[in-house]
């Protein structure tokens, strides 16, 4: 049997990215998947490449009446509400002197007031239900900083205490919370990021003890897991997915050197 067979699962931010390839994973592994992402265009291409078991839901995740409005579309299309992957997020660049009030704003509602937001509106749909699983995701940013990542290191922090807060909160109602932290990951705006600056293609490849890149289907399968029973005993946990980017110290080619 597939891993989500007979499943409801919103995945937000699936326009692209990693959000694209867990919805279509989602779909591949059985679930009916509301395909969530505030660029209708490329929501629907998403849902174009999964077929009739996917519907377009535009949503502009720091929106709470947008982000209610999404969870309706999983019970009005399909009936309910099994899984809740909270995937979309933004950043800008900028230390706490550089960057403006009205971005630390912006970024803080889409990256952690969304999961609160969706948690508002998909705990009572999944206890109805029974039970569900909520996934969110954080980032190996959230558990070091970056240099002039100020709001994007603070709110992936906040997005993996969440987490904790919710899954405590909720066990009872069989509702299991977990967040999943990426590294560095072929996005398309990691992509074009790369593309522009020679030094960061270089760097951001040879980081992790692995030497590449994650694709964003690695990070799909890594979401699949968390919002299946096959991790039906994990709850509050942060799963890092960054091929041993975390794992060493800035000193960790020293014993590789010749000597």
């Amino acid at each position: 049997m597939s891993l989500l067979e007979g499943k409801i699962a919103i995945v937000t931010g699936a326009g692209s990215g990693i959000g694209r390839a867990s919805a279509v994973r989602f779909a591949r592994e059985g679930a009916h998947v509301v395909v969530a992402d505030v660029r209708l265009a490329k929501a629907q291409e998403t849902v174009d490449l999964i077929g009739n078991d996917a519907v377009v839901a535009q949503v502009d995740v720091g929106n709470a009446a947008q982000i209610e409005a999404m969870v309706q579309v999983a019970v009005d299309t399909y009936g309910g509400l099994d899984v809740l992957f909270n995937n979309a997020a933004t950043t800008r660049l900028g230390t706490a002197v550089e960057l403006s009030a009205s971005d630390w704003d912006m970024i803080w509602r889409t990256n952690v007031s969304s999961v609160f937001f969706g948690a508002k509106y998909a705990v009572p749909v999944m206890a109805s239900r029974g039970g569900g699983t909520i996934v969110s995701t954080a980032s190996v940013s959230g558990l070091s900083a970056d240099a002039g990542q100020v709001a994007y290191a603070a709110t992936k922090a906040a997005v993996i205490n969440l987490t904790r807060a919710l899954a405590v909160d909720h066990a009872g109602q069989g509702i299991r919370a977990n967040c999943l932290c990426p590294g560095m990951t072929a996005t398309p705006s990691l992509l074009h990021a790369l593309k522009a600056d020679d030094h960061l293609r270089t760097v951001g490849s040879a980081a992790p003890p692995l030497r590449r890149l994650a694709e964003p289907e690695e990070m799909a399968a890594a979401a699949v897991w968390l919002a299946s029973s096959e991790s039906s005993y994990v709850n509050g946990e942060t799963l890092v997915v960054d091929g041993g980017l975390t794992a060493q110290t800035h000193f960790s080619q020293i014993g590789s050197q010749p000597r």
